[in-house]
Formats: structure tokens, C-alpha cells, sequence
């Protein structure tokens, strides 16, 4: 009986075994990988056609998938990709290997579909990381950190504080740099730079980074000049499940991230949550500092038609730093090197120190918390046309530390003058005394001489960008959208600590005109007695209105793609001050400018595929922009301190034009091409002060017709012989300098033109009105390294072991250089020469990562370890009166060797 019942039993095994054979004949399988970056693609649908059979990719790309029948056809899709269809005719197990998806042109997409460029088919210079990459090798270091193997960018840590870094782009400044997150701009409204420390968190929520360089393809009415930086935040993830990671490195730092996914439901709802804190004691001396993140994303699927995403992130943060302007002469850090441990006299900070109360003090502390609200439709009409729109809300609260004092301390909490180190207020173990000023202050008999503000910058920015698409026929694409800002921001001065005075006497109160503000000029007003929390120096609001439209027609067949595009916006500029001006004042005229984008670019593939299985590929573009000037040293003389306007201001104009070539087989990509970019009408006025029948007036020169040109070649390559390793490289020469000899005008308080005597004109540029000529033409530019070079490699020895080395050279880098107070005088002639070249210097930057089972879940260890040689080298200096290395000033040196390790768990 017992042998009769196990046959059978085998009898129904093999009976089962047989009817699953011959239900799944094959089992197939393959990582889906980003086409553009090479990078596995999570989430990815793949179904099985004619059947309800489909899975998901994982974390790693990957899927398996099972067919009953050998012949079939698998068909890929993802929001934001093409779909792709395999046929497959396999018995048993199949690997596909690796399955490359391109990003779609329309789509139901992110935002990104109004900002993002595909590689070999727009015709533009780009570059684009993906998330794997941006995690391998950031280490402790900002975000921007990620892009310096990218040609053309220059990043800079600056003072060395958490998340003060900058970064240019053919030579242009931040300012002039687009930042865009999920395509929507994040470049400040008042003067255009961006502060990197409001986005640090944003290095554990960044799926992609994409730079485009000069004109770019971004959908969006106000373009930049030298390039934009796209981050695309992870979305709602199609798979369940989440991850942990704690990072540790030098100086005290310390990471903890989460993330969790619900994955898609059945009834269409997807939750992304992601969280984190980093703090440390910082690599700079006394520069500790506290943050925070938090990603929040939720979407629904109203119909097949409709997605509905509502996104939110920021990243409040806390960290003392060091002033931008300490930065000693190379013979000042040499100096200071006494203060120090041996080999440490770079990390020195001026304004490190204590009080009479052996409290650690500081007078650049800075306090932030940007939070950005994104609401996203997303509207697939029918087949051939969609519509994207995207409601944001930025809000901004938070400043920086500002040290107050009266006219004869005006400069006592500067940590050093032009790069000698200031003595006034300095303890002779180096540290900056800040009990000397709290014990001046309670022998005062007039009150404080010195007190600490807080600089408060608060903003409310809302916008709206909607860009509809239309698939005209197979060939022609036709875009069109709005873009509307408006935004507010305060500005405000505020006293935080008297130093153990009884009250302070403002100084700014001085220059308040009765004509401006009733009352002011008497000795109540000048002289009133002020304590903690009362404005000081300023108090005012800044408006910024933007309304633009853009439209873009795009022709693609066979191995050409062109595309024609255009912008028109109006930017209305206006503020509102409390301080210099009474109710009745307050408000400055509006002053609207009009700007307009026209640019145009063609691409071609060669249909013929040489011996080496390669395509060759060209392209080009060229462009016009006529940009709106800025609030601040633009549209307003003195944005911070008057209602006047700059009656010479005009739009900045800027021609660009490139073309490029590329060369592409499966495991080799080369990418060349040349630029060359006029910017004309730059507007920069300065502030200054000159005696005036006997009295000391404020005035400002307002100079014109800045120009200059941005042109160089640049060339990057990847190479994967093998699937054990892969080797990239990069090399960028630009040749930027000023072409003319600018001409400024002087005009007082009042807005008026003024004679070299400083009294005022009836007339603009007139015979007698005072000017000064600055001559500057074919002197170069500074800030940047105007000579970039990079190579590296990664290697993949065994199963889940990466290995990657990168080296990066910097040369050509001339100091930068500014129109100070001091080069300004009246009917005066600055002439500038060729600034100090800061010697060249190479990086080398290590990281490694092993991906394992760790109790059944995915876990991946790895470490950076940045400036691996500790090279010493100087990141940024500003020329001197010598143009050498003996009066160069405000120099800082860049960071030594920085290390880091990493843990990070997957469920």
C-alpha cells in the first residue's frame, strides 16, 4: 500500500512538473538600464504581450519574467521612456543582458520632459549622471561636488562651511548658471546666484543630474548664459520597500537616511517618503554645523489619461561658517600656521573664538530653510499631445550673522582686511576676541560699539509652469507653455546681542533723508537708542514678477532632428522700504523689462555604421537672448539701501553658438565640440562714497556695456572594453576675457547725475557728467579654471565589488578680480592688467563599494576618500595691486584629504 501510494505520488509530481514545463517553456530575464547614463532603471514594466503576465525591474534593473510559449515579445515601459519591445524564440532560461530605454519626447513624464536633453539626438552639449554615480562619489562633500569631471565647470567650497560651495560654467558665475529642480528654477529671483546650502539634502533624493552647457534645451522663458543644472528628484517608486544608510567620515561627520515605497497600488497610489540628518564638527576650524532632509511624494493615477503627483522637500540646516572675504595672502597663511597644529594652518578661520565667558563665539553663523511645494498634472490627451503643468511654492525663512558696529568700528568684526589678518580684536593664541568687545562695550559709556545682527532673508515665490505637447506626425513635435514667478522677498536687519552694552546708536539712521522720511535728520532720530530686536541697516521688501511664454517645433526623421524655439517674457521689478523711506515713500516705482529668447540647433546620425559597429554624429546651434537686468546692481543702483532706479540699466545680450560631433559603439562614446559666446551690456553698479562740500556722500557709478566672449573646446569620453571595466575621461579649454573698455556714470543719493564735484546735473551723460573709464579689454577673465582635464576608471574584479579612481586637473586658472570702492573716483581711469595665474594643481579621488546578502537583504558598503594624495593647492584667490602671488589676497586653499564610509541596507 505504501509503495502504491508513493507512486502515485511521484506520478503527481511529475505529473505537475510536466503540466509547469509545459505551462512555462521559457524564463527570461535582462537589467533595463537609462540609455543616456547607463545606470539600471527601478521600476520598469515588463509585460508579456497578449497576456496579463508583467513584473516590475528592481533596484537593480533586473527582472524574470515567464512565457508558456518559446516565441513571445516582452514590451518595456516607464513614465519618461520610450517603450521598447523584444521578440524572443527561447526554450528554457534566457538573458537578455542589458536593454537600453531613451527618454521620450512625449510622455507622461516629470517636469523634467520641459528641461531634459537626450544624448546623440538634441543638439546640445550635455552631461548626465545618474543616481548610482551621484551616490559613488560625492562622499562628504555638496552635491556640486559630483560635477567637477563634467568640462566647463568649476566648483568651489569657498570659506569651507557646509554647503558653501559655487559653482561656474564656461566661465560664467553662479549667477549666471540655471539651477532647476524637477524643472523648475531655483536660482535666487534678486540677483540670480543660488545657495547651495538650502539644497544639500537634495544629494539623497537626485535620481539624475543633467548639465547643459551654453544655450541648452530647456522649455522655459528665462534661459541662462553659460549653461543650467537639472536635478530630477527620485519619484513615487513602482516597487515596495525602502532602504537605510548611516555614513560616517573626518571631523566628526555623521549621516543617517531612510526611504520608504509603498509601490504602486491597485487602485493607482504611490507614497515615497525619504528623510535624513548629517551633522559634524566640519573640516574647517569652527565650522559646525546641523541638517536636516525630508522628501515627500505622492501620486494617483485618476485614469490611464491622468497622474496627479503632489512632491515636497527641503533642507533646513544650522552651520557656522567662514566669511567669504577672510581669506589671507599666501605669506598670511604661512603666518598663522603658529595658531595651529603642523600641517593644519589652512583650515584657520579669522573669526573663530571665545568670549569673557569662555563661550565659543562666532559672527558667521547662518540659519536656512527653503521648502518647496510642487504640485504636478500630468494630462495624456490623446495619442499625439499631452499637457504638463506644475504649481509651485517655495517659502524661505532664515540669515546669516552681520556684525554691526558704529563708524569707527565699521570694519572691528572683520576676521582680516584685503588678506592681512586683522589685529584689533585677537588673542594671542590666534582666536578673534570676542570678550575684548563685550568688555569695551560695558565700559561704554555711549553705548555699544560693536553689536551682532541677523541678516534675515525671508521669501514667498509661487509659479506655475504648463507646457502642452503636440506630435504633429511622424517628423514634427510642436511645444508651447507659460511660465509665471512672483515672488517677494524681506529683507531685514536685526539686533540679536549687544555684547554687555545697554543700547546701540545705528549708524545707517544717519543717512535717512527727511525729504525721504519725515522726521528724520534730528538728533531723536539719529541718535535713538536701540536694543535687541530692533532693524538696523535695513528693512525692506523686494518684488519680482515674471509672465513668459515659450514654444519650441522640433522636426525628427530618420537620422536628422532640428528644432526652432523662442521665449518672450516680462519681468516687473519694484521694492518697498521701511528704513530709509516713511508710508508715504515707501514704495519705488515699477520698472518692467522685456526679454526674448529665438534659438535653433540641427542634429544628424550618418546612417552608415563603420567597421567598429560605430555611429558618427554631428550638430550645432546658435541663439540670441535678450535678458531682463537683475534687482539687485541692475534695475536698482542700490537695491539694499534706495528706491532709485538705474536710468542706464538695459538688457543683457547674449549670442552663443556651438557645434559638435560624436562618435558612439557599444562600448565607446566621444563627444567634441567648440563654443563660442558674445555677452554684451553687462550692468554693474557699485557704491561708493566721496567728499562733498565737506561732507561725506553716498554715490554710485552705474557702468555700461560690459562686454565680454566665452569660447573654448571641450571633449569627454567613455570606454567599457569589458563588463569587469569601464574608463571615462574629459578635457575642456576655454579662452574667456574681457573685448572693451567700459565707460561709468556717477549719480547721488537721489537718483541724480552728478559733476566731478559731486553736485547734481540736469542731464545724463552730458559734457560735465562725472564718469570714470575702466580699460580692460583683452585682459582675461578670473574665478574659473580656464583649463580642465579629467580621467578615470571603474573596476569590477568580482561579484558586487566596484573599484573606481578619478584624477582632475585645474590650470589656467587667473585670480578673480572686482571693481572695489577704493578703484572708484571721479573723472578716474581704472586700468586693469593681466591677473596673477594661480598655480596649476591635480586631484586624485578614490571610492569603492561591495554590494552583499546581509540576512537576506541587498547591503552595500562604501567609502571616498577625496584628495587621496592631500595635495595642497589654492581653489580661489583675487589679484593684487602686483599681479603675483606676494599681493594676491583673499586666498583660500582647498580642501586636503577627506574620508568617508558608508552602509546602506535595501528592503
Amino acid at each position: 500500500m505504501r509503495k502504491e501510494l508513493l507512486l502515485a505520488a511521484s506520478a503527481f509530481v511529475v505529473s505537475v512538473a510536466g503540466s509547469s514545463v509545459a505551462h512555462a517553456q521559457c524564463v527570461l530575464k535582462g537589467t533595463v538600464i537609462d540609455a543616456a547614463t547607463n545606470e539600471p532603471l527601478v521600476g520598469v514594466t515588463v509585460a508579456l504581450q497578449g497576456t496579463p503576465n508583467k513584473v516590475f525591474t528592481d533596484n537593480d534593473g533586473k527582472f524574470v519574467i515567464k512565457s508558456a510559449k518559446t516565441k513571445c515579445s516582452l514590451q518595456f515601459s516607464s513614465i519618461g521612456f520610450e517603450s521598447t519591445t523584444l521578440a524572443s524564440n527561447h526554450a528554457g532560461e534566457y538573458d537578455f543582458g542589458f536593454i537600453p530605454m531613451a527618454g521620450a519626447s512625449i510622455a507622461l513624464k516629470d517636469a523634467v520632459v520641459t528641461t531634459r536633453a537626450v544624448a546623440r539626438k538634441t543638439p546640445v552639449a550635455l552631461t548626465t549622471l545618474g543616481a548610482v554615480a551621484i551616490e559613488e562619489r560625492v562622499g562628504t562633500a555638496d552635491l556640486p561636488k559630483v560635477l567637477e569631471t563634467t568640462p566647463g565647470v568649476y566648483v568651489m567650497r569657498e570659506g569651507g562651511g557646509y554647503g558653501d560651495t559655487k559653482v561656474n560654467m564656461r566661465g560664467f558665475k553662479s549667477e549666471n548658471v540655471a539651477v532647476l529642480v524637477n524643472g523648475v528654477s531655483m536660482n535666487d529671483m534678486e540677483w540670480g546666484g543660488v545657495y547651495w546650502s538650502n539644497w544639500a539634502g537634495l544629494t539623497d533624493v537626485a535620481s539624475s543630474i543633467q548639465t547643459q552647457r551654453g544655450l541648452g534645451a530647456a522649455k522655459v522663458s528665462t534661459p541662462s548664459v553659460g549653461g543650467s543644472i537639472n536635478i530630477v528628484t527620485k519619484t513615487t517608486d513602482a516597487r515596495k520597500g525602502g532602504a537605510f544608510s548611516y555614513g560616517m567620515g573626518n571631523d566628526g561627520y555623521n549621516k543617517l537616511a531612510f526611504s520608504l515605497s509603498t509601490g504602486r497600488t491597485a487602485d493607482g497610489w504611490a507614497l515615497t517618503v525619504m528623510g535624513g540628518k548629517t551633522w559634524g564638527d566640519g573640516y574647517i576650524q569652527g565650522t559646525d554645523f546641523r541638517a536636516w532632509n525630508y522628501f515627500f511624494s505622492l501620486s494617483k493615477e485618476l485614469s490611464k489619461n491622468h497622474l496627479l503627483t503632489f512632491t515636497a522637500f527641503g533642507a533646513p540646516q544650522v552651520h557656522n561658517k567662514r566669511s567669504n572675504y577672510d581669506g589671507l595672502t599666501v605669506q598670511g597663511w604661512q603666518e598663522v600656521g603658529k595658531y595651529m597644529r603642523p600641517g593644519e594652518q589652512y583650515l584657520y578661520n579669522a573669526t573663530y573664538g571665545y568670549d569673557r565667558y569662555g563661550q565659543i563665539r562666532h559672527s558667521q553663523q547662518n540659519i536656512y530653510h527653503k521648502p518647496q511645494l510642487q504640485l504636478q498634472h500630468l494630462w495624456q490627451i490623446d495619442r499625439t499631445s499631452s499637457l504638463n503643468t506644475v504649481a509651485y511654492l517655495s517659502l524661505g525663512y532664515g540669515g546669516g550673522e552681520s556684525g554691526q558696529g558704529t563708524q569707527e568700528y565699521s570694519s572691528g568684526w572683520y576676521g582680516s582686511n584685503n588678506g592681512i589678518l586683522a589685529t584689533q580684536f585677537r588673542n594671542a593664541d590666534g582666536t578673534f576676541a570676542y570678550g575684548k568687545i563685550q568688555e569695551m562695550n560695558a565700559a561704554s559709556e555711549s553705548g555699544s560699539k560693536m553689536v551682532m545682527s541677523m541678516s534675515k532673508n525671508l521669501h514667498k515665490w509661487v509659479g506655475l509652469v504648463s507646457t502642452y505637447t503636440k506630435e504633429i506626425n511622424d517628423r514634427f513635435n510642436l511645444y508651447g507653455g507659460l511660465d509665471l514667478r512672483y515672488y517677494v522677498g524681506t529683507h531685514t536687519n536685526e539686533i540679536t546681542d549687544l555684547y554687555d552694552g545697554a543700547y546701540y546708536i545705528d549708524r545707517y539712521r544717519k543717512n535717512v533723508k527727511p525729504e525721504n522720511f519725515a522726521g528724520a535728520g534730528t538728533d531723536a532720530f539719529v541718535n535713538k537708542k536701540l536694543s535687541v530686536g530692533d532693524v538696523v541697516q535695513r528693512d525692506y521688501d523686494g518684488f519680482v514678477a515674471q509672465s513668459g511664454v515659450f514654444g519650441q517645433a522640433e522636426y525628427d526623421f530618420n537620422n536628422l532632428t532640428a528644432f526652432v524655439a523662442g521665449s518672450l517674457n516680462n519681468t516687473a521689478q519694484w521694492r518697498k522700504d521701511r528704513f530709509y523711506y516713511d508710508a508715504a515713500h515707501a514704495e519705488s516705482e515699477k520698472v518692467n523689462k522685456i526679454g526674448f529668447t529665438v534659438k535653433g540647433g540641427v542634429n544628424y546620425k550618418f546612417p552608415h555604421i563603420d567597421g567598429w559597429g560605430g555611429q558618427h554624429n554631428v550638430f550645432g546651434n546658435i541663439g540670441y537672448i535678450s535678458r531682463a537686468p537683475f534687482f539687485s546692481g541692475g534695475v536698482f543702483l542700490a537695491s539694499q539701501v534706495s528706491n532709485q532706479v538705474n536710468p542706464d540699466a538695459v538688457n543683457e545680450k547674449i549670442f552663443s553658438g556651438e557645434v559638435g560631433y560624436s562618435y558612439h559603439t557599444a562600448a565607446f562614446t566621444a563627444n567634441v565640440n567648440v563654443y563660442h559666446t558674445e555677452w554684451k551690456d553687462k550692468t554693474m553698479a557699485k557704491m561708493t562714497e566721496i567728499p562733498v562740500d565737506g561732507n561725506v556722500e553716498r554715490t554710485w557709478i552705474n557702468m555700461q556695456g560690459v562686454n565680454s566672449i566665452h569660447e573654448g573646446l571641450e571633449v569627454d569620453l567613455s570606454y567599457k572594453p569589458a563588463k569587469w571595466f569601464s574608463l571615462r575621461g574629459m578635457l575642456s579649454v576655454g579662452n574667456w576675457r574681457w573685448t572693451n573698455n567700459p565707460v561709468g556714470y556717477f549719480y547721488n543719493s537721489a537718483g541724480q547725475p552728478i559733476d566731478k564735484f559731486g553736485h547734481p546735473l540736469d542731464q545724463s551723460q552730458g559734457p560735465d557728467h562725472a564718469r570714470m573709464r575702466f580699460n580692460q579689454k583683452d585682459v582675461k577673465e578670473g574665478g574659473s579654471a580656464q583649463l580642465t582635464a579629467g580621467l578615470g576608471f571603474n573596476v569590477y574584479p568580482m561579484e558586487g565589488l566596484r573599484i573606481g579612481l578619478d584624477w582632475k586637473y585645474f590650470s589656467n586658472y587667473y585670480a578673480d578680480y572686482a571693481v572695489t570702492a577704493n578703484d572708484i573716483s571721479l573723472d578716474g581711469v581704472k586700468t586693469f592688467h593681466t591677473p596673477w595665474k594661480v598655480p596649476a594643481y591635480g586631484l586624485v579621488d578614490l571610492s569603492a563599494g561591495y554590494t552583499f546578502q546581509m540576512g537576506g537583504y541587498k547591503t552595500t558598503l562604501s567609502g571616498n576618500i577625496e584628495n587621496l594624495l592631500d595635495q595642497e593647492y589654492i581653489s580661489q584667490a583675487y589679484d593684487g595691486a602686483g599681479h603675483d602671488w606676494s599681493t594676491a589676497n583673499r586666498v583660500f586653499y582647498g580642501f586636503g584629504r577627506q574620508m568617508s564610509v558608508k552602509l546602506k541596507v535595501n528592503f
